[in-house]
């Protein structure tokens, strides 16, 4: 069974604990969430990871195409839009800004607490290439302070997700009202491969 497919069933990105942290994420920062379609959209947007060989990589990044047509073609294209954009990667390279789902989706990264996701990212095998990963496609953005930098350095796991979790949070506060995401950089090796084109609303 690949990553992507553990994340899924049993990983952080467990279809029913992801979409229910995505919703209190949702609360605090909007208020409570009284249209269905976004019920739909805290479900489906992250289904794409499911047969992914990697979490973090070119390939995985397109896991938001799945979602984005489904919510296309229940909704139409204003929501696959949103759907899509739920990735910052996604948004950048399409010259498009982050939706409020993607704000609610880091903010519901952050509350998850560490007794319940380091056990969840060992369990699938998605820990190591996270700590891997973090400093190559996030660290080496200046907004970094020094004591996360030191922390998602760290070997040690606890510290290594205080370190990405603070940050996460500095860029919630930072971009919860729609303001230009300038604090993502895009690897070189994430290439453009479905983009999704229009206006993306902030629903």
């Amino acid at each position: 069974m690949r990553v992507g497919t553990k994340s899924i069933l049993f990983g952080v990105h467990q279809f029913l604990l992801h979409p229910a942290f995505l919703w209190v994420a949702w609360t605090r920062l909007y208020g409570f969430p009284l249209d269905p379609r976004l019920y739909v959209a805290f479900a489906v947007h992250d289904l794409g990871y499911i047969s992914r060989s990697n979490m973090d990589g070119p390939d995985s990044e397109q896991h938001v195409n799945l979602g984005a047509r489904i919510m296309t073609t229940l909704f139409g294209p204003r929501w696959g839009q949103f759907c899509g954009c739920h990735s910052r990667y996604f948004a950048q390279l399409h010259g498009l800004p982050v939706s409020r789902l993607c704000v609610a989706d880091k903010l519901a990264f952050a509350l998850m607490p560490s007794w319940l996701y380091l056990p969840l990212a060992r369990a699938t095998g998605e820990l190591q290439e996270y700590m891997s990963k973090s400093l190559e496609r996030q660290a080496g953005c200046s907004v970094f302070t020094e004591a996360e930098l030191a922390e998602i350095r760290s070997s040690d796991e606890a510290l290594w997700l205080q370190g990405l979790q603070g940050y996460t949070r500095r860029w919630v506060e930072r971009h919860r009202d729609g303001g230009a995401d300038t604090w993502t950089t895009i690897p070189h090796s994430i290439k453009e491969r479905a983009p999704i084109r229009g206006r993306v609303e902030h629903l």
